[in-house]
């Protein structure tokens, strides 16, 4: 899967104008490639009723997940094989999980054959700490751990991904991070997931970095922010990014997969992901 397609249903949809906002709009479709979800915006749920909340997600029409709940050879205290069966008995995947540095650096071949078990074809360094990405040199070492894990990830079938936040757009002595990031890991060993809310809000168009890195991304965070000036996480649709002109590239970008994420709801989450599945429909 290669390019964004959808299904054209017979139900159309007049285009929604609202002052402020990039109402998603248009035909409402059945994607064949699969809506994905980042399953940290139901970590609360997932917490106090595992079983009951992955029930939910599949409900929902969520086909597809990606793991945040990593640690000490588990998934959400599931060894991987009893995770992939508890995914596979309400028609859900885990395609990508997230990991910490540490991980990577220190315990790589256990954490890519237990992602491999659990029925994941990717893993993503989510997060750099504080004491992580000081300075540039931060970032060399950063690298140097995507592109060794990246070749280990070989033999268990899996792609090493790195996800963005805002601060790899900030510079450091005239320098850009992400750039650093791109430039100097190996594109046959390491790809990206963008997180579409991050990138945005340091001031960057996705378009841009597509344009740049042909084909790097085949994981997208679809994520929105809402019209204030604190610019805070709110539902896929109900906000200000054109992801109708950001899934136009979804071919350039290289575009595999993508998870609905919302790091912090107003309202029920398990409500929120209802409302950002049925929006995502609505992309053409």
């Amino acid at each position: 899967m290669k390019r964004r397609e959808f299904v054209k249903s017979t139900a159309v949809f007049t285009t929604l104008s609202v002052m402020g906002q990039s109402v998603l709009s248009g035909t409402l479709l059945k994607p064949k490639q699969p809506i994905g979800l980042q399953l940290y915006t139901v970590r609360d749920q997932i917490r106090d009723d595992l079983e009951g909340t992955i029930a939910q997600v599949a409900k929902t029409g969520y086909t597809v997940v990606e793991g945040a709940g990593y640690s000490k050879g588990t998934f959400y205290g599931l060894k991987p094989g009893e995770f992939k069966s508890l995914l596979d008995s309400v028609g859900l995947k885990m395609v990508s999980s997230h990991t910490n540095t540490a991980s990577l650096r220190d315990q790589a071949d256990a954490t890519l054959k237990d992602a491999a078990d659990a029925g994941a074809t990717y893993v993503v360094l989510a997060w750099l700490g504080p004491n992580e990405r000081k300075t540039m040199d931060d970032y060399k070492v950063v690298v140097d751990i995507l592109n060794k894990a990246g070749e280990k990830a070989k033999q268990y079938g899996i792609k090493v991904c790195y996800h963005n936040h805002d601060f790899e757009f900030q510079s450091i002595d005239g320098m850009m991070p992400y750039h650093l990031l791109m430039e100097k890991s190996d594109p046959e060993l390491v790809a990206m997931e963008l997180d579409l809310y991050w990138v945005t809000k340091a001031g960057h168009n996705p378009l841009e970095l597509f344009e740049m890195h042909s084909g790097r991304f085949p994981l997208w965070h679809v994520k929105d922010m809402d019209d204030t000036p604190e610019q805070n996480f709110t539902e896929v649709g109900n906000g200000v990014i054109d992801f109708q002109k950001i899934f136009d590239k979804a071919e350039q970008a290289g575009l595999n997969y993508f998870f609905v994420e919302q790091d912090r709801c107003n309202r029920p989450p398990l409500e929120s992901i209802k409302i950002s599945y049925q929006n995502v429909l609505k992309l053409s």
